[in-house]
């Protein structure tokens, strides 16, 4: 992928383009759509409009449905459109929003399209990063369980039937009508809403989130604050997980690893107290980490308070000291988050923050954040008034609380005594199946919105291909009904015109190019009220809360699925190996280890857990970790009417969730478990938990130990021979390949590796992997090319085993720490020089490329899987079935059993056939087309020009890959031993020699203060 922005087009700059305008109407004039009564006033998008569709047509057979006018013939490309190059990609600039994850990204679309997703590197906000969301997102547009046409009581019917309906009843609904969103980024969706209400004055918009921050935005006067991890040099979270699912963690990941890089020229970083329940994505990058109960966290967060702001506690807890001391040295340059949706504590923390001085630095409450605005308190009050019959007409905008509210029961009946329910969803969900009318939203990448997700930067998103099925956009379906006869396309279009100056058409065109722009369509976001409560009032009743007696729950979600309303039918996201459990499909009950042994529970022994008079079945892990006397559970599974991917995968959790005095949403809770006798085994693609202190797989050092002596951070294994101690890759029986012209490699920074998987989904998209189901993965046959090892340290080391005999301490080598350190360290094929499974081969069907590459000839393979035996990385798989086509997996892989679904397949990379070995490539199709354009040029493909998948999806840049024949790329410095002094290979002893380094991971901490 080129540097030059120029390289992502926007579909503007063809729309309005004389030479586009004249041919499209002259050659293609008798087969372009008739326009709909709800028609454009604006010229311009009829052209685009009409384009989008022909393309649709031309390039792929699915989007027929796409147009509303009878389409005689398929064109051909006699007058090829200027944008449309079959075998090249185009790149489009878009926007992901699911009401919970935001990133800014470039559509990749290939003969009409989109097959993958990338970063948008020109947003400040998530600056080219992409969550694993995000990433697998692109396979929900082909979804089949998507409504694809308007309903009445879940028959098909015609949209004007279904208009002329809704609006005579909302002219005649008697009580209030009410929009039921989860949060909305976008101001001219907003607006919309605002004429939509102008219309039916008695309209009410309530937002709400699955997994609520509303205690957030009542302790800070209704503002979510902007953080900003790179300017905190101390952090301390309690509970918060921002690296994997708090908030925008693809905005604070990247912010995070900006103090956590060392180098020969910085030699410093951050240092990260995390003080939490379960073992979370940030819990495992934290630096100290100290388990505690739910029900301690009130207390915990109080005597932070009187050690920052008073002076000192009562506690004893020697980490929670520490962290005081290191903040207040770092008054200014420090941060303190908080994950409570109890508005007690993260009043407690906001003043602590204003203490620190950190408002106004690492803090923003001026520009804030908009990504959640959801308020608990005004849905709970909807509910209750549905119930009660006061409300005339709801309306579910992308929104299921028949699923993800704990009030899911009273949801239902209330839906039931309201005379016009109408859902806007993709499907007929929980939620939706039980509304009157269906009139089903566009998937985003069929849509026209913007998106503000914090004040002052905003981005668009365009449509990147003609709408598969017969919806329509939310925001089109409102302003129907409200009488509007604009489109929402120029809608948005008159929005923008009081930020773009100038000429607002150039400045228009540049911000769809671009995807991003400066400036804000909302009011300005001050704390206009009053925290919802005062200091000394959360002390008391912190003081005052009662102490659970029993075994405490701890609800969370998913870097994966989530909260479960938009990813539950997604198999890329379901087959996603959880980072800290490595579990796929289907959720658990995670406990202790301590708690196991006392209840004689093992792994995969099924429990029964009840809670709030509620009660589900489900396995047990034993989580290395989690805090004694607690279990945790993820919401965003059990579903009942996603799709045939994702219904039946798990349990429902959302009923355990409370509802405190206040109104506010809890999370945690008493549980009572009791063992069924059944079992049920957990997908895990990981079930070994250390590497047994083998320095040769991964390797590790403290921060001090780095200040001291650089080169003494990485242990190097040697051999004896007769000139004396050398390294293993000074000793070969091979003959060592010569590289004339190209050598690629990459290095992989395990400093900057959170271990979030983006990488995973993002190489899994653009190569075609297969998804297996969860019986295959329990078999040990998942097809992931890439992998994220999880390593925990152990209490038991080699020394003791070798110095004091103890015959029990090697196993005990294998068993974690109860409260264990994490490295994360992405593992794919090592592309070696000296390569173990190309001299096994019969058949020559991997052989050594001239370019360092270890390639795989599937058309050779006979599938003897020697390679695999040989392989010392084991980062072969073979295809045992055609997953893509065998009827066995048609519910795991229900999206790519029709062409529909297959569209989304990358037509560079051959799909595998059953019976071969698969392995990464290095994304060589990428590879090749940098090579290529650089040689129309006649000059060298640049550093930075290829780019693999897991290097692009990666939000914190751990990955760098490119030519160690150039000296100049950043890999080769990296390599280089003076630049990269923590480099290392892993297994080096056995000499496969390969092109992949991997960087030490530097902790900033001593050994004697990890332990609580």
């Amino acid at each position: 992928m080129q540097e030059s922005p120029k390289y992502w087009k926007g579909i503007e700059e063809l729309e309005n383009s004389p030479e586009f305008v004249k041919n499209a109407f002259s050659e293609f004039s008798d087969f372009l759509p008739v326009k709909e009564s709800h028609a454009s006033s604006d010229a311009s998008a009829a052209p685009r409009r009409d384009f989008l569709k022909l393309m649709g047509f031309g390039i792929a057979a699915a989007t027929l449905a796409s147009c509303e006018a009878p389409v005689r013939k398929a064109i051909p490309y006699l007058n090829k459109p200027e944008e449309v190059d079959p075998g090249i990609a185009n790149f489009y600039a878009s926007t992901y929003f699911n009401g919970t994850d935001y990133n800014s990204v470039l559509v990749k679309t290939r003969e009409g399209r989109p097959i993958k997703l990338e970063g948008n590197p020109e947003s400040p906000i998530t600056r080219g990063g992409l969550s694993a969301r995000a990433q697998a997102s692109v396979l929900s547009l082909y979804d089949k369980a998507r409504l694809q046409s308007f309903a009445i009581k879940g028959k098909v019917a015609q949209k004007d039937q279904v208009d002329q309906e809704i609006r005579t009843k909302l002219a005649a609904a008697k009580g209030r009508i009410a929009i039921v969103s989860p949060t909305v980024i976008s101001p001219s969706t907003k607006k919309v809403i605002a004429d939509f209400a102008a219309r039916y004055p008695n309209t009410e918009h309530v937002m709400y989130d699955a997994n609520s921050q509303s205690a957030l935005l009542r302790a800070n006067g209704g503002v979510l604050p902007a953080f900003d991890f790179s300017k905190a040099d101390v952090i301390v979270s309690l509970g918060a997980d921002f690296l994997g699912t708090w908030i925008s963690p693809v905005e604070y990941a990247p912010q995070y690893i900006t103090n956590r890089k060392v180098s020969s020229e910085r030699r410093r970083m951050s240092r990260h107290f995390q003080f939490e329940t379960m073992m979370t994505l940030t819990g495992a990058n934290a630096d100290i980490r100290v388990p505690i109960k739910p029900s301690e966290m009130g207390a915990t967060t109080l005597a932070l308070y009187n050690e920052i702001v008073g002076g000192s506690s009562n506690t004893t807890n020697k980490q929670l000291k520490q962290a005081a001391a290191e903040l207040k040295a770092a008054r200014g340059r420090s941060l303190v988050v908080s994950g409570s949706n109890d508005v007690a504590v993260q009043t407690l923390v906001a003043a602590i923050n204003q203490n620190l001085g950190n408002v106004g630095t690492s803090i923003d409450l001026t520009n804030a954040s908009l990504v959640r605005q959801g308020d608990d308190a005004r849905l709970l009050r909807l509910v209750n008034d549905m119930n009660a019959g006061t409300v005339g007409a709801v309306i579910f905008y992308n929104a299921n609380p028949a699923y993800d509210h704990p009030l899911a029961e009273k949801v239902k009946s209330g839906i039931a005594k309201v005379p016009v329910s109408i859902s806007l969803n993709d499907r007929l969900d929980e939620t939706g199946s039980l509304c009157y009318y269906a009139c089903p939203d566009h998937h985003y990448l069929e849509s026209w919105n913007d998106y503000e997700p914090r004040r002052g930067y905003l981005s668009l998103a365009q449509p990147a291909i003609s709408p598969l099925f017969g919806t329509r956009q939310a925001q089109d379906s409102l302003l129907i009904w409200a009488g509007n006869p604009q489109t929402y396309y120029n809608y948005l279009r008159t929005s923008w015109r009081g930020v773009l100056t100038g000429d607002f058409q150039k400045g228009w065109d540049k911000a769809v190019h671009d995807g991003v722009a400066v400036g804000s369509l909302s009011p300005a976001v001050q704390p206009q009220v009053a925290p919802a409560i005062e200091v000394n009032q959360a002390i008391a009743a912190i003081s005052a809360a009662p102490k659970p007696s029993g075994v405490e729950l701890c609800l969370y979600e998913k870097v994966g699925i989530g909260p479960g309303s938009c990813e539950a039918n997604n198999p890329w996201l379901q087959e996603l190996p959880d980072p800290v459990s490595k579990a796929t499909w289907g959720n658990y009950v995670a406990v202790p280890r301590e708690m196991a042994l006392a209840n004689k529970w093992e792994q995969n022994d099924v429990l029964k857990v009840t809670s709030n008079g509620k009660s589900i079945e489900l396995p047990v892990l034993i989580q290395p970790g989690q805090a004694k006397g607690t279990v945790s559970i993820a919401i965003g599974y059990g579903r009942e009417k996603s799709g045939r991917v994702g219904d039946k995968v798990g349990a429902n959790a959302y009923p355990f969730v409370g509802v405190s005095r206040d109104n506010s949403l809890v999370y945690t809770g008493e549980v009572k478990l009791e063992k069924t006798g059944a079992t049920a085994p957990i997908a895990q693609t990981q079930t070994h938990h250390t590497i047994m202190d083998r320095k040769s797989v991964v390797q590790e050092a403290t921060l001090a130990q780095y200040i001291k002596n650089p080169k003494e951070v990485t242990e190097y294994e040697t051999i004896s021979t007769p000139e004396g101690p050398q390294k293993p890759n000074k000793v070969s029986l091979w003959q060592d390949y010569e590289y004339k012209n190209h050598h690629w490699g990459m290095a992989i920074d395990l400093n900057s590796c959170i271990g979030c998987g983006s990488c995973v989904i993002g190489c899994q998209v653009e190569n075609n992997i297969a998804v297996v189901g969860k019986q295959e993965v329990i078999n040990r046959r998942e097809m992931h090319w890439l992998r994220i090892d999880r390593y925990y340290s152990s209490d038991a080391h080699k020394e003791d085993f070798e110095t004091k005999g103890k015959l029990d301490t090697y196993a005990a080598m294998e068993d974690p720490s109860e409260n264990p350190s994490v490295i994360f360290q992405p593992m794919l094929c090592q592309h070696c020089n000296h390569a173990p499974c190309e001299t096994v081969c019969p058949v020559l069907a991997t052989t050594h490329s001239s370019e360092g590459l270890n390639q795989m000839t599937y058309n050779r393979c006979v599938g003897t899987r020697y390679c695999a035996n040989n392989c010392p990385y084991k980062v072969r798989r073979f295809n045992w079935f055609s997953y893509y086509s065998n009827e066995k997996f048609e519910d795991v892989n229900n999206h790519m059993f029709s062409d529909l679904g297959r569209m989304v397949l990358n037509p560079d990379v051959t799909v595998r056939a059953r019976g071969v070995m698969e392995k990464c490539s290095f994304c060589v199709q990428r590879i090749q087309l940098a090579k290529l354009d650089a040689k129309k040029q006649k000059r060298r493909p640049k550093d930075g020009e290829v780019v693999t998948a897991c290097a692009q999806s990666c939000p914190t840049q751990a990955i760098t890959f490119g030519d160690l024949r150039d000296p100049n790329t950043r890999v080769a410095q990296i390599w280089r031993r003076e630049d990269g002094e923590r480099a290392f290979k892993v297994i080096d002893s056995i000499n496969t020699q390969p092109n992949i380094t991997y960087l030490t991971k530097i902790r900033n901490r001593d050994k004697s203060e990890f332990n609580a």
